[in-house]
């Protein structure tokens, strides 16, 4: 018989707290915190939810940035938005608020790295949030958007600019160099890569990074320069 994920009465209290929302359909909920690990033979994890749940969270946190900078160009809303959905910040609301103690997975899950499991609290979190949307609707979900994302909206550094722009202006000023980026492997199954890349600049020693695309990793090798070379500031990072 295929593992069914299982939630106590004191976890779905742990949940309503942190969510804001008491499931109707607990069903729903279960199947957002179950790594596919975690399911045996049977199909039910979080993949499906979570693609929706990007959908539902893309469209809150540009609403949201929407009425809270009326004077911002499309530009800034964009770097703003990005730094808010992405990965990092994703796993970082999942660790703020406890998630991660909620989270089905196999044992091998949970033996990794805290950075190896930022894809798998990033897209817990997303299909939590489409497990309250179907399950409580776009309020349920909204609530919970706000609740966590609107602080970190409003934190210093979240209207950074996009760090290859960033990079490619200082490399011009600093070494009169174009940054070069190498792909240095990709690892993980089809549907969860993880690609490694690294970034040059001329007189520099290189900068390497993860992510779970080409372009995410050469972003995040791009602001690890940055970061190391003094132009951005530690905290300013998502």
């Amino acid at each position: 018989m295929a593992r069914k994920a299982r939630l106590d009465d004191t976890r779905f209290d742990e949940l309503a707290a942190l969510t804001g929302h008491g499931f109707r359909d607990r069903s729903l909920a279960e199947y957002a915190l179950t790594h596919a690990s975690a399911r045996g033979a049977s199909r039910i994890d979080y993949q499906r939810l979570e693609f929706l749940g990007d959908r539902v969270l893309g469209l809150v946190v540009a609403e949201m940035l929407y009425r809270a900078f009326p004077d911002a160009p499309e530009g800034e809303l964009s770097v703003r938005l990005n730094a808010l959905v992405n990965a990092e910040a994703l796993a970082a609301i999942a660790e703020e608020i406890g998630l991660g103690g909620l989270i089905r997975a196999a044992a091998d899950v949970r033996a990794l790295s805290p950075h190896k499991r930022i894809n798998v609290r990033a897209d817990v979190t997303e299909a939590l949030i489409a497990a309250l949307y179907l399950d409580g609707g776009m309020e349920a979900a909204r609530a919970f958007i706000l609740r966590w994302w609107e602080p970190r909206a409003k934190a210093a550094g979240a209207a950074r600019r996009d760090p290859k722009t960033e990079l490619q202006e200082w490399a011009h000023q600093a070494a009169g160099a174009t940054p070069v980026y190498e792909t240095r492997g990709r690892a993980g199954p089809d549907h969860d890569p993880v690609f490694t890349v690294a970034v040059r600049v001329d007189g520099r020693a290189e900068a390497e990074a993860t992510g779970r695309s080409k372009r995410e990793a050469e972003q995040n090798a791009a602001a690890a320069m940055l970061v190391r070379e003094g132009v951005w500031q530690a905290e300013e990072r998502a």
